[in-house]
């Protein structure tokens, strides 16, 4: 199941905006980041850098790809998409 083994997959947090302004949510491992990515991102803003973080997460279930290249990735999708908030102090720098 690849829900499962992105479960095991964490990285330090990254914090967003959903939903409405100001409602900010921790984003702790690939599972959470494939889930955002899929089910909730913004429509408008399902581009390139939603195109490489999805594909992170994808790879990082066959062990092609890190948790930390997907936090690199999720970063920058929520940079692009205007949602990016904050990333834990000891998160991968980028």
């Amino acid at each position: 199941n690849t829900a499962i083994a992105m479960r095991k997959l964490s990285f330090p947090y990254v914090t967003i905006e959903t939903g409405r302004a100001g409602t900010l949510r921790n984003v702790t491992c690939v599972e959470d980041a494939f889930e955002l990515l899929t089910l909730y991102w913004p429509k408008q803003y399902r581009g390139v850098r939603w195109s490489i973080a999805h594909q992170a997460c994808i790879d990082a279930t066959s062990r092609k790809a890190s948790a930390a290249s997907v936090q690199r990735a999720f970063i920058e999708a929520a940079k692009e998409a205007g949602i990016y908030f904050n990333q834990e102090k000891s998160s991968v720098k980028i």
